[in-house]
């Protein structure tokens, strides 16, 4: 039901944008629509249509809003905050931090090395892995 009207406010909507583009400006801005009677329709007949055509479409956006709204406020989801959540008693966060597990290597990375110099010790100098064993020539 909302995707209908949500789909009938959209196009009321764009096509409330093209009828008020259509309509000429009183103001005369930047000297543009001042053009002569040479159209479809005389100057008067264009503009009560397009005048009336704005009514309807702009009531019709109004009552698609108010429907929407309506169905939002009628909706069994309700949207929930994260304050909201905190403080309503959800999971509390640990009360002591993780520890990052060990990464899969050996520790030497240049992270650690950095880390150690920093603390002014002297980085320990990384294992070197051991050869692998010479494959044996095929014949």
């Amino acid at each position: 039901m909302e995707t209908v009207i949500i789909v009938i406010h959209l196009m009321l909507v764009l096509a409330l944008v093209g009828v008020v583009l259509l309509q000429k400006s009183e103001g005369g801005a930047l000297g543009m629509g001042s053009g002569g009677g040479g159209g479809l329709m005389s100057s008067r007949g264009t503009a009560n249509v397009l005048t009336r055509t704005t009514a309807i479409l702009a009531a019709g956006f109004f009552a698609t809003s108010l429907i929407l709204a309506i169905l939002a406020g009628k909706s069994t989801e309700r949207p929930s905050s994260i304050i909201d959540k905190a403080s309503t008693g959800a999971p509390a966060a640990p009360s002591a931090p993780a520890t990052p597990a060990a990464p899969a290597g050996s520790g030497g990375g240049i992270l650690d090395t950095l880390q150690q110099m920093q603390k002014g010790t002297q980085p320990a100098a990384p294992a070197a892995p051991a050869p692998a064993a010479p494959a044996a020539p095929a014949n």
